[in-house]
């Protein structure tokens, strides 16, 4: 999905950056080989990029979601807000870093039924809390407590909706393309 109007800024290189971004996208590099087109898009805002990027590394590091399930959350939110970009990258980490059974991704992608109940629970509360903007009903909750999870995870999927609402609107307004690593993962709503 993306958005009816397309922003007219250039994605931006570790050339012409704001050196606040340049670190960023440096940084990037380093760690991945390749700045991905997402993070070159969203550093013509420096403060995008940078809160999104600790918001992710936030959550990585102390959501107390194992990475199964982090990409259940990133794929779940990804999916509900359209974002054809978080998609590809998403369901490609989730294949080659994060080891989540494939079954369990494409049931995602394709809005099919995941074969694991507590992985189905989590991706279920998560779109709720999407598609009703943070107002779970009660028996929303009780059920997301019910397949093992505690408060402090709602907590979380909160930072991670927050964190792929910056990723996912970006993805929008830039008409971002699917970097060549992820091409294998295309997808489409």
């Amino acid at each position: 999905m993306t958005s009816e109007y397309k922003l007219t800024l250039s994605p931006k290189t570790t050339e012409n950056a704001d050196p606040k971004a340049r670190a960023a996208l440096e940084d990037a590099r380093q760690k991945m080989g390749f700045v991905p087109n997402m993070y070159a898009f969203m550093a013509n805002s420096p403060g995008l990029l940078e809160s999104y990027l600790n918001s992710y590394t936030l959550f990585r590091q102390e959501s107390g979601f194992t990475p199964v399930e982090q990409e259940v959350v990133f794929l779940s939110i990804s999916r509900e807000n359209g974002c054809s970009y978080c998609m590809a990258a998403h369901s490609f980490v989730a294949d080659a870093m994060s080891k989540v059974p494939t079954a369990v991704t494409d049931a995602i992608r394709n809005a099919g039924t995941i074969p694991d109940a507590k992985l189905a629970a989590l991706s279920t509360f998560t779109r709720i809390m999407v598609e009703k903007r943070g107002l779970p009903t009660r028996v929303d909750v009780e059920t997301f407590l019910d397949a093992g999870y505690t408060e402090r995870h709602i907590l979380e999927i909160i930072l991670a909706i927050g964190l792929k609402t910056f990723s996912n609107y970006a993805n929008h307004f830039f008409h971002t393309p699917v970097d060549t690593m992820f091409e294998s993962r295309l997808w489409n709503d």
